[in-house]
């Protein structure tokens, strides 16, 4: 279905999602290859995008237009059909929380479904300070996606004083092949005149060019 300018495809009557939330300001190939290998190891019918609205932890930051950073992920997944793209939390007035998202989607699929929330291991420190961080452990398991190597083990005993027994059950550590990119770089990269090809799909490469975004 359309909603105003952004296209919405149903994906209540999948059972077993991912979902991979960020500002994606670009969308980068680290994305992807993080979202496709977890797809892969846990036989996911589809990971959902999402780019975020207003994060509490970046609301002193100056963010590109939700719907430039809407239709760059839009652009960057058009190539996989496993791969789709939510503007949930971008049309949702006021700061965005994941545990307002989880329970969307919670919601609208059912307590039968599955949903695995795609998160990078910087970002598990800091889970437990979100909103109703209880409620997200009810409603998902965190795949925490690591370069190889990483010493997943020292983490968790770092996390026991920080989450329940229970809570630690619902992550999953999953390696990817390294790939040390990030949005931060290829916006520095851009403003300084710089390549960035291989590090993010051609097509958000020339929707970036053709509007001027990040010069």
């Amino acid at each position: 279905m359309e909603t105003g300018r952004f296209v919405v495809k149903e994906v209540f009557s999948i059972r077993k999602i991912g979902i991979l939330g960020g500002t994606f300001d670009p969308v980068h190939l680290g994305h992807l290859t993080a979202a496709e290998a977890v797809r892969e190891a846990y036989d996911l019918e589809q990971v959902l995008f999402i780019p975020a609205g207003e994060p509490p932890h970046k609301l002193d930051q100056t963010k590109t237009a939700a719907w430039h950073r809407y239709w760059m992920t839009v652009l960057a997944t058009l190539d996989n059909p496993k791969f789709d793209v939510s503007p949930v939390e971008i049309q949702r007035e006021g700061v965005s929380y994941t545990i307002d998202t989880l329970m969307y989607f919670r919601e609208k699929m059912g307590s039968e479904s599955e949903i695995y929330f795609i998160a990078g291991a910087d970002l598990v420190f800091e889970i437990a300070g979100w909103r109703r961080s209880d409620a997200l452990f009810e409603r998902c398991v965190f795949v925490i996606v690591t370069r190889p190597g990483f010493d997943f083990g020292r983490l968790r005993d770092n996390l026991s004083g920080v989450l329940t027994q229970a809570q630690l059950n619902r992550i999953a550590p999953l390696e990817i092949p390294a790939l040390e990119v990030s949005s931060t770089e290829i916006r520095q990269k851009i403003k300084a005149g710089r390549t960035v090809r291989y590090l993010i799909p051609e097509a958000v490469d020339a929707y970036i060019r053709k509007n001027g975004l990040y010069r």
